[in-house]
């Protein structure tokens, strides 16, 4: 269905191939997962089956890519529009329409489908991916999950032979993550759909696949075969695989399931040791005053790699930071946030979780001002953020949204960083040493729209961690980013703590906030209905638990991290 022969993509002003010599044949009816680190190709390869690359794009494409005998070269998108049905990884990106119910009909439309049949296929989509009670709301009033449902659902209703899907789930909870696989295992078994879907996720996705095609590095040829197989050689891989590679495990498991089977003998040495606790909040103060507006920080000689910089004030860790009483947001006669009560403390790192829609975004919003409360109060270190002019508040709290275009307005990496630190007062070359700390390799003349998302948002994190803010916000820090990258970024953040700052994270990473957090908030339906230490909250829930702890409950272990060091 899908065949790539010897293909290479060059991007006009690279000096290598971004991919090269890519040999793939996707038979029809299966579901391929493409891996691999972030920036190694894989949205461009996705983006060849559309025919986005190079139609869109630019570039030069060596090689032929056909897709149900089509060649790309010669065909247009439009011309594929009846075979291939594609979500990128921006869903605002792809919606053209207001509403959800005429962007699920939209796609129809196009085709010339008769309206009986568009009718039902709309109800179909609405039941199938949980989104019938938001079928007239206007898109923009979505979370970030929702507009990724209506994306997915957008390109299901004209029912392609072939779905490229970019990072599907980055945005959505665990069990709308299941539920949106569930109807593309669906789809693959009961209708012969081909999917070729790339996701760093794997601990979600990879059991779903019918083979993986690995990309380890930029310009590497593909690694593809079974998925057990491709995991015992990736160097991306889910903390199940992890658990199994220490355990000695063979085969690998993919599943939960499969790996308890195998863990009972791991479990009986582990019985008599406890898992070491997240190291608690600091108690260190380390005073690090801004300067004053009217003088300018005098630049230090070369930025060492993440320590103490920018001009924020590290408070003093345990003491309240931000605290709503009372809070409640009605927006757009939905109430989005009622009776919000919580605290967070110098030196904490609590995450926000619950299904999409819950209001996490809302809170972050409302706490870094770009949301007035409809009632009760909010302080960060005794401002109150919709009413702090700019300059008090990038000091006091810095927010990472989910959209990360919305902080970039340059048009290269290297000028995004210079007005980063110019805002910020910080010594020149911060930024930048920031952004190679995080995720090496990107070179200042890129214009920040052409890096992949999770580049994007590394880059904006960069940005906001410039100023280092005693309060950080960060909304779905994990998306796009491989698991090295989230690895270097826990670094930073633990970093950030022990020095005395908070951080507050709305994620459906659950092994993020595993590894990484002191308490986890879950929301529902605007409230908080459960907010303690992390090992107490995701413990006791099966949607928010990591994989390790499934596999070895009733044992409290949470990483592989924890494992490996007990067994040491």
């Amino acid at each position: 269905m899908i065949r790539f022969e010897d293909v290479s993509v060059t991007y006009d002003g690279s000096q290598a191939p971004t991919v090269r010599g890519i040999e793939l044949h996707v038979p029809e009816g299966e579901l391929m997962l493409l891996a691999g680190p972030s920036g190694v190709g894989k949205s461009t390869l996705l983006g060849a089956v559309s025919g986005l690359v190079p139609h869109f794009t630019g570039g030069t494409l060596a090689g032929r890519v056909t897709v149900a005998g089509r060649d790309t070269r010669t065909h247009k998108p439009r011309e594929l529009a009846d075979v291939v049905g594609t979500v990128g990884q921006d869903p605002l990106a792809h919606f053209v329409t207001d509403t959800v119910e005429d962007e699920l009909a939209y796609g129809m439309e196009s085709l010339g489908l008769p309206a009986p049949v568009m009718r039902r296929r709309v109800e179909e989509t609405l039941d199938l991916l949980g989104l019938a009670g938001l079928r007239d709301r206007p898109i923009a009033t979505l979370s970030g999950g929702q507009q990724q449902r209506v994306a997915i659902g957008s390109v299901l209703t004209p029912h392609p032979r072939v779905l490229v899907l970019d990072e599907p789930t980055s945005a959505l909870d665990p069990a709308a993550a299941e539920e949106v696989l569930s109807v593309l295992q669906r789809l693959v078994h009961d209708l012969g759909t081909t999917v070729l879907m790339a996701e760093h996720r794997l601990e979600r996705v990879v059991q779903y696949a019918d083979q993986v095609a690995l990309l380890p590095a930029p310009g590497e040829p593909l690694l593809v075969g079974d998925p057990a197989a491709v995991m015992a050689e990736s160097p991306v891989y889910p903390p199940v695989v992890g658990l199994g590679r220490l355990a000695g495990w063979s085969p690998l498991p993919l599943t939960v399931r499969d790996a308890r089977r195998a863990a009972g003998p791991l479990r009986d040495r582990l019985a008599n040791t406890a898992p070491n606790p997240a190291p608690p909040p600091s108690r260190k103060r380390q005073p690090n005053p801004a300067p004053p507006p009217s003088r300018k920080r005098q630049p230090n000689p070369a930025p060492p790699a993440f320590e103490e910089r920018g001009p924020g004030r590290s408070p003093e860790a345990g003491a309240p930071l931000a605290q709503t009483t009372g809070l409640g947001v009605r927006r757009a006669r939905v109430d989005a946030l009622r009776q919000v009560d919580l605290q967070v403390a110098g030196g904490e790192i609590v995450a926000l979780m619950g299904r999409n829609g819950a209001g996490k975004s809302t809170l972050l919003s409302t706490l870094v001002g770009m949301i007035k409360p409809t009632v009760g109060s909010v302080r960060v270190d005794k401002l109150v953020p919709h009413k702090a002019t700019p300059r008090d508040l990038i000091r006091k709290v810095g927010l990472v949204p989910q959209e990360p275009r919305d902080l970039l307005c340059a048009d290269t990496v290297a000028a995004e960083c210079t007005a980063a630190d110019k805002d910020a007062d910080a010594a020149p070359g911060t930024c930048r040493a920031l952004l190679g700390d995080l995720l090496p390799g990107i070179a200042d003349d890129t214009h920040p729209r052409d890096l992949s998302e999770g580049q994007r948002l590394t880059l904006a994190l960069a940005i906001v961690l410039t100023a280092a803010p005693p309060l950080l916000l960060l909304d779905e820090p994990t998306r796009g980013l491989d698991y090295a990258a989230k690895g270097r970024l826990v670094t930073i953040l633990r970093g950030l703590s022990a020095r005395g700052h908070a951080i507050v994270m709305a994620t459906h990473d659950v092994e993020l906030a595993a590894e990484l957090t002191h308490r986890v908030a879950i929301l529902a339906d605007g409230e908080i209905v459960a907010d303690g230490p992390t090992p107490e909250i995701v413990t006791s829930s099966p949607s928010f638990a990591p994989q390790v702890a499934k596999v070895l409950a009733p044992q409290r272990w949470l990483t592989v991290a924890q494992v490996r060091e007990a067994l040491s």
